[in-house]
């Protein structure tokens, strides 16, 4: 990505006051980017199916003492930014009270799963977002990938890239990393 790391702006407590107080629809979820508030509709149904089956896969092989969440506020302060997955894993003590989000540093995991209109976004920009706020795992769910759809995992963040990533097609495997003891089955997408 060429766009610059941000400092932390002295004025985050009014930017994550602001999201948390956007008046939006039912159902759609407001990001913050360096490009400005970014609106997502709610999800269609094979989104929601992927969802729900990735979430119920986790549920067995995540770690103790963490939690699957859907559409948790994720700030990553040094992208000047605030991302809502549409999966995440967050150890419980790390969840904040009330409607701030989690700073990423906590995300143990992060799950996107590609609309037609925001394939693109999920694949750069939050992968560098998620890369720079320290997020262990980065996970994208991709069937409008050009290559056929398929499941990314990118690991080893440093320097604002992952280090690594492992890309299989849907139907098979993709085994998580440590703290997680799972393999995904892709097929059930």
């Amino acid at each position: 990505m060429s766009a610059a790391i941000v400092d932390t702006p002295l004025d985050w407590s009014d930017l994550v006051r602001t999201w948390r107080e956007l008046d939006v629809p039912e159902g759609w979820r407001p990001e913050v980017t360096i490009e400005g508030i970014r609106m997502s509709p709610p999800p269609g149904g094979q989104h929601n199916l992927i969802a729900g089956r990735l979430h119920r896969q986790l549920v067995s092989g995540t770690p103790d003492g963490s939690e699957v969440f859907q559409t948790l506020g994720v700030s990553v302060p040094v992208v000047g930014g605030i991302y809502v997955p549409d999966l995440c894993v967050v150890p419980l003590i790390r969840v904040p009270h009330g409607a701030e989000p989690v700073p990423s540093e906590h995300v143990l995991l992060a799950i996107e799963i590609t609309s037609a209109g925001n394939a693109q976004h999920d694949r750069s920009r939050k992968r560098w977002a998620y890369a720079h706020g320290g997020i262990g795992q980065y996970l994208l769910v991709d069937p409008h990938d050009p290559e056929g759809p398929a499941v990314t995992l990118f690991g080893a963040p440093g320097e604002g890239v992952y280090r690594r990533a492992c890309r299989v097609p849907f139907g098979e495997t993709i085994a998580l990393a440590s703290p997680f003891e799972l393999e995904l089955d892709t097929a059930e997408f």
